[in-house]
């Protein structure tokens, strides 16, 4: 299991922009896959983005597509969401996640960093 603390949150107008970090303890974060989701009020938690151990492969949630970029740096056991051209419909609380190597599921969990988009 690997702890993971998100950070970066906040208060945008709509066309802004924010940068997430999700910082994870342990000396294995580079053997994991993580990930981004994101849960609004009254909505089940919906997949965001990925982003392979190596950061050789990501793919991203048709909504977020060209808006957001999701990179990490394994020296900082650290990974990061750039969120550009935010709407209002980005609102929710964003949680990173962790895939160990040849698991099946995201298993660890942060505990939310709220992002709020003003219109």
């Amino acid at each position: 299991q690997v702890q993971l603390v998100e950070s970066g949150g906040g208060l945008v107008q709509a066309g802004g922009s924010l940068r997430l970090s999700c910082a994870a303890s342990g000396r294995t974060f580079s053997t994991y896959t993580m990930g981004w989701f994101r849960q609004a009020p009254g909505k089940e938690r919906e997949f965001v983005a990925t982003i392979s151990w190596s950061g050789g492969f990501t793919y991203y949630a048709d909504s977020v597509k060209g808006r957001f970029t999701i990179f990490r740096d394994n020296a900082k056991n650290t990974v990061y969401m750039q969120m550009n051209s935010l709407k209002p419909e980005d609102t929710a609380v964003y949680y990173c996640a962790a895939k160990g190597k040849g698991g099946p599921d995201f298993s660890s969990w942060g505990q939310g960093t709220q992002v709020t988009v003003s219109s």
